[in-house]
């Protein structure tokens, strides 16, 4: 693959995951939180197509990255496969519903395997963005980071596991909070894969050892 069939890639996996979750949302009764659309009946293989396109995407683009930016990319690209291998697992380990604890292994691997994939991208879309030039797709980049975990810490905060929801009732509410956390991750994805495109890959050239021996000229010369 190409770096511009890779970017792509990741751009159709992310609006895959959309629309097969979008189905879920419209088509099944309303449920608590994403995941729990795979308790019920027809709910699921949207949720583990979307789950799957979503993590499709950011092998994607750890794929590219790799073409581009071999070495300065390395963090980014570890970051995706984590996020990546947190989307796999939880499409493969069911979630317990929402409105009972996690009392299988099965749900606690999902959680868990969930969390990996919202607490990475979020650092793998800043770790890729720092230190380039300003520009709009950097930036844009850096400001989806952003968005990404404070709306992660949002929802942590209003999960009735924390100890934080009573105080602000985030049980009425933290549904949509992790839908607004996926989304903003969708985003993300989309938003660092069009930036990845217009990055110029790395080769090396003729003109690289020319001016690693560039000190040397004027000993040489000199002789």
């Amino acid at each position: 693959m190409t770096p511009r069939q890779c970017a792509w890639g990741a751009v159709f996996g992310t609006v895959a995951s959309v629309g097969a979750l979008t189905y879920a949302e419209v088509a099944l009764p309303a449920q608590t939180l994403l995941s729990d659309y795979a308790l019920v009946p027809g709910g699921l293989v949207p949720v583990v197509i979307g789950m799957l396109a979503l993590a499709a995407a950011c092998l994607c683009l750890a794929y590219g990255l790799s073409l581009i930016e071999p070495s300065r990319s390395a963090a980014t690209r570890v970051l995706l496969l984590a996020g990546a291998a947190g989307l796999m697992m939880s499409a493969i380990f069911p979630t317990d519903p929402a409105s009972s604890d996690v009392d299988s292994l099965a749900g606690e691997i999902h959680r868990w395997a969930a969390a990996l994939f919202f607490t990475s991208l979020p650092v793998a879309g800043w770790t890729l963005a720092r230190g380039r030039a300003r520009s709009p797709r950097w930036n844009a980049v850096k400001a989806m980071s952003v968005t990404s975990a404070v709306t992660l810490a949002v929802y942590l905060a209003a999960h009735p596991a924390s100890f934080t929801s009573p105080w602000i009732a985030g049980d009425a509410y933290y549904g949509l909070l992790e839908r607004g956390v996926v989304l903003a991750e969708m985003v993300l994805i989309t938003v660092m894969a069009l930036a990845t495109y217009q990055t110029r890959p790395t080769t090396r050239t003729a003109a690289t050892p020319a001016e690693s021996a560039e000190p040397d000229l004027p000993e040489q010369l000199a002789a």
